[in-house]
């Protein structure tokens, strides 16, 4: 097979390149521990070159990246495009960063909007898996995370508005550097005291930073033990988040787009709200990224995107 691009997803903790044939498929797939929090002395061409140069020598093809490369502690800062914003958008802001001489790296922008409560919203790297999940008009697409994004998709599949919570850091944040993680035992799975966070969370959403503290009284009173208690939280904060969130924006279903544990807890929070949810596609990420590239001509028009 012959290759046409080199897809690079590098966010936060990770580094992952993807080698592409002419068709947008995957030929070969590499990753490294390699996020840009962990380049040292920001040497991100050398963190690039030691991932896939053999591939840049072998085949000399465009490249394309997305994710927090392209954020103000990345390589080099990528516009944000306002909303709604599509690939034809996105495709003529790529900023272009040379990795060696004849190597050059496209990265992909990100998107901003402006709330209903005049707040500001920002995403990089998610808008690329929305252009490539292909999603239908009037979808709303929850993308679970460290910062997950609620987001609501028009005409083809431009991402017309959405929304962040924080919820997996302020986990991670709790658990780690506050109290509430002193009680706590972890490595068990339990379900029942998700699911019971996850009502607690949806009932009490609007008095967030008194319920929260739950997750501490639960394990002081006895109601629930040290390996209950982390789910108890998570249950928590994605019943707050999902409340929340469909308060101002009713919805009947979503569409998950994300990591598999992750997106089976916020099946069964969803459930427990009433709201059905359906699982995107593997491989948004690099079908977005294909289709960015497509409508900025680094691949030729005669290549399809991949369904």
């Amino acid at each position: 097979m012959k290759a046409s691009l080199i897809a690079i997803d590098w966010g936060t903790s990770n580094l992952r390149a993807s080698l592409l044939d002419e068709g947008g498929g995957l030929i070969e797939a590499r990753s490294a521990p390699g996020g840009i929090m962990a380049v040292p002395e920001r040497r991100f061409a050398q963190a690039l070159l030691s991932l896939c140069a053999d591939w840049i020598d072998t085949h000399a093809v465009p490249l394309i990246a997305s994710g927090m490369i392209g954020s103000r502690q990345g390589w080099q800062e990528a516009p944000y495009v306002e909303c709604p914003a599509g690939l034809l958008s996105a495709a003529s802001q790529l900023v272009r960063v040379e990795v060696r001489p004849g190597a050059v790296l496209h990265i992909v922008p990100g998107i901003r909007c402006m709330g209903g409560d005049g707040v500001h919203d920002v995403m990089r790297g998610e808008e690329t898996q929305l252009w490539g999940a292909a999603l239908a008009a009037g979808s709303c697409c929850v993308l679970p995370g460290t910062h997950s994004k609620w987001a609501w998709l028009g005409e083809g599949g431009a991402v017309d508005r959405f929304e962040t919570f924080m919820t997996g850091e302020l986990y991670g944040l709790l658990t780690r550097h506050g109290i509430l993680g002193r009680l706590m035992a972890f490595g068990a799975a339990r379900p029942e005291t998700f699911e019971a966070g996850v009502r607690l969370g949806l009932r009490e959403h609007a008095n967030a930073p008194h319920v929260i503290f739950a997750a501490r009284t639960a394990g002081l009173m006895g109601d629930i033990d040290a390996q209950g208690l982390p789910d108890y939280l998570s249950g928590i904060l994605i019943g707050i988040e999902i409340a929340s969130a469909t308060a101002r924006h009713p919805q009947r279903s979503v569409t998950l787009l994300g990591d598999d544990d992750l997106c089976s807890r916020y099946e069964t929070a969803l459930q427990l709200a009433g709201i059905d949810s359906t699982r995107a596609s593997d491989g948004a990420t690099t079908r977005g990224q294909w289709r960015v590239a497509l409508e900025a001509g680094l691949v030729t028009a005669r290549m399809k995107a991949p369904a």
